[in-house]
C-alpha cells in the first residue's frame, strides 16, 4: 500500500515538473513574439529613416524656365535716342488721336441733338420775333440758332440803321446773304476743327513707324556682323522686334483715318442741311414770305409744315 501511494505521489510530481517546463516554453514563446514585433517595428522605422535621408540627400533639379519672348519693350530697352525718341512720338500721336476721337464725337452728338430741338422749335413758332426771341432767352449754342440770330440781327440792323459802314453796303438782301456766308463760313471752320490733326497723324504715323523699323533693323544688322557667330535666333530676334515699330504706327494711323473719314462725312451731311436752312432763311428775311412747296403751303425744304404763308411783320 504504501508503495503505491509513493508510486503516485511521484507521478504527481512528474506532471507537476512537466507543467512548470510548458509553462516555461510558453513564457519563452511569448517573449521572443514581442521581441520578433519589436524588431520589425524598429526594421519599418529604420526604412522610413532611410528613405527621408534618401529624399533629402537626392540633388534638386530645378524647373526648365520658359524661353523668353521678345517684344516691344525689349526693342525699346535696347534702341537708341532715335528709336525711342521715335516710339515716344508715336506714343504721343497715339493719345493725340483718340483723344480728338473722343471730343469731338461727344461734341457732334451734342451739335446734332440742340439742332434737332431748335428746327423743331423754329418750324413751330408763329413768326421770326418769337424765334428771335427763343434765342434771345436761350442763347444760341449750335449752328442753327447762331445762323438765324446773326441773320435776323442783320436784317433789323441794316433795316434800322442803313448802310453805315462799309461792310453794310448794298441792298437788306445782299446784307443778309453776306451775314449769312460769314455765318456758314465760321461754323465750317469749327465742325473742322482738329480733323487736320487727324489727318496728318493718319498719313504719316505708318512713315514714322516705317522709319523706326529700317533704324532697328539697321543697327540689328550692325551687331550681327560684329558678333563671331551668325545664326537664325540672332538675326530673327532683332529684326522681328525692329518690325513693332511698323505695327505701332498702324496701330496709330488706322483709327486717326477711319475717324477722319466719318467726321467729314458727318460734317459734309450736317453743312448740307445747315446750307438748306439758310436758304429758306433767306427767304423769310429778305421777302418776309415764307416758302411754299410743290404740295401745299408752308413746306419748308426740311419737309417741315410751316406755320403760315402770311407776310412776316
Amino acid at each position: 500500500m504504501s508503495d503505491l501511494l509513493q508510486t503516485a505521489w511521484m507521478m504527481l510530481a512528474q506532471v507537476a515538473q512537466d507543467s512548470a517546463s510548458l509553462a516555461g516554453a510558453a513564457q519563452v514563446t511569448q517573449e521572443a513574439v514581442a521581441t520578433a514585433g519589436a524588431a520589425a517595428q524598429l526594421g519599418r522605422e529604420a526604412a522610413a529613416s532611410a528613405s527621408a535621408v534618401a529624399q533629402l540627400a537626392a540633388p534638386v533639379i530645378p524647373a526648365a524656365p520658359a524661353p523668353h519672348q521678345p517684344g516691344m519693350l525689349d526693342f525699346v530697352a535696347q534702341t537708341d535716342v532715335v528709336g525711342k525718341t521715335l516710339f515716344g512720338i508715336l506714343v504721343l500721336m497715339s493719345m493725340v488721336s483718340w483723344y480728338l476721337i473722343f471730343v469731338k464725337s461727344l461734341s457732334n452728338w451734342r451739335i446734332r441733338r440742340l439742332s434737332t430741338r431748335f428746327l423743331r422749335e423754329f418750324w413751330a413758332a408763329s413768326s421770326l420775333e418769337q424765334v428771335e426771341n427763343e434765342i434771345a432767352t436761350h442763347g444760341a449754342n449750335e449752328p442753327f440758332s447762331h445762323l438765324a440770330s446773326h441773320a435776323i440781327h442783320a436784317r433789323n440792323h441794316h433795316v434800322k440803321y442803313g448802310a453805315v459802314r462799309l461792310e453794310e453796303k448794298g441792298s437788306t438782301s445782299a446784307f443778309i446773304t453776306r451775314t449769312l456766308r460769314k455765318v456758314i463760313d465760321e461754323e465750317t471752320a469749327r465742325l473742322e476743327n482738329g480733323l487736320t490733326i487727324l489727318a496728318s497723324i493718319g498719313s504719316t504715323a505708318p512713315f514714322v513707324g516705317l522709319f523706326g523699323t529700317v533704324w532697328g533693323v539697321y543697327h540689328a544688322l550692325i551687331g550681327i556682323g560684329l558678333s563671331d557667330g551668325v545664326s537664325v535666333n540672332r538675326i530673327a530676334g532683332p529684326v522681328g522686334e525692329a518690325l513693332v515699330m511698323t505695327g505701332l504706327g498702324l496701330a496709330v494711323a488706322i483709327p486717326a483715318v477711319l475717324a477722319y473719314n466719318a467726321f467729314v462725312r458727318t460734317n459734309r451731311v450736317y453743312l448740307a442741311q445747315l446750307d438748306a436752312f439758310a436758304h429758306d432763311l433767306f427767304t423769310f428775311l429778305s421777302t418776309g414770305q415764307q416758302v411754299t412747296g410743290q404740295q401745299g403751303r408752308g413746306k419748308g425744304r426740311n419737309g417741315r409744315v410751316a406755320p403760315d404763308s402770311t407776310p412776316v411783320a
